[in-house]
């Protein structure tokens, strides 16, 4: 018999959503994210990079603004205002006391109770390779949700005025090949649509499809996958920590 999945938690207001690159949430997870504001929730975005080595054909100093442009955009799409990039280098971020100390600064000043990344595990499925930047950020997110809560590490921050935040009461990982959670993908579908759309200049340079049927077809795919696992519903997944 397949697991099925529960609905995500709805007693919570505030979350960040902390990823490696521009796109990783909009093929991830911005269907959901779309609904939570409608609803009222507000979510920030915490990137560790521009994206700036994303695309082969636009050398990074070229590339970065252009991503940051279209993240941006993206983010409105979805009713997500505020949007911030550490300046980690794209493709090379080390996992570390480094990039935890950003990330729990980062949650200590937005005092999330909800906090979403993406896959940290070394596949997607066990049929995909995941990437170094993944995995990094996906396991320091995790660790910088307890780093946030301690005031003995990283005192630093706290001479920086960011006192310690124990709100966290979830970390959701999106993409995950072991869910356990999930949203119906339905109501924010054409926002997620149009989201992951203004990434163009990284979907152009992905593939020869025409953009739109490409977005349309794998966000279709994705979020049906999981339908037999949330009563016979499209969903967009996630793997939910407790804290």
């Amino acid at each position: 018999m397949t697991d099925q999945l529960a609905p995500m938690p709805e007693d919570w207001h505030r979350a960040l959503a902390v990823v490696a690159h521009p796109d990783d949430l909009e093929y991830g997870c911005a269907g959901a994210i779309a609904g939570w504001t409608d609803g009222g929730r507000e979510v920030s975005y915490l990137l560790a990079t521009r994206g700036e080595a994303g695309i082969d054909v636009i050398d990074p100093k070229t590339c970065a603004p252009v991503r940051e442009r279209e993240q941006r955009a993206s983010a409105a799409v979805v009713g997500v205002s505020n949007v911030e990039f550490l300046d980690h280098r794209d493709g090379v971020i080390e996992y570390g006391p480094a990039l935890r100390r950003d990330i729990a600064a980062a949650i200590r000043r937005h005092r999330p109770e909800l906090i979403i990344t993406l896959n940290h595990r070394e596949t997607f499925g066990g049929v995909y390779w995941n990437t170094p930047d993944h995995v990094a950020v996906g396991r320091a997110t995790l660790d910088a949700a307890a780093d946030a809560g301690n005031r003995w590490i990283f005192p630093e921050l706290v001479e920086q005025g960011l006192e310690p935040w124990n709100g966290v009461r979830w970390v959701a990982v999106a993409a995950s090949s072991n869910p356990t959670h999930a949203v119906a993908a339905e109501p924010g579908f054409e926002r997620a649509v149009r989201s992951l759309l203004e990434h163009r200049a990284y979907i152009e340079a992905l593939t020869d499809e025409q953009p739109e049927a490409y977005v349309r077809q794998f966000l279709t795919e994705t979020t049906a996958d999981s339908a037999e696992q949330f009563g016979g519903t499209p969903a967009v997944t996630f793997e939910l920590f407790g804290r």
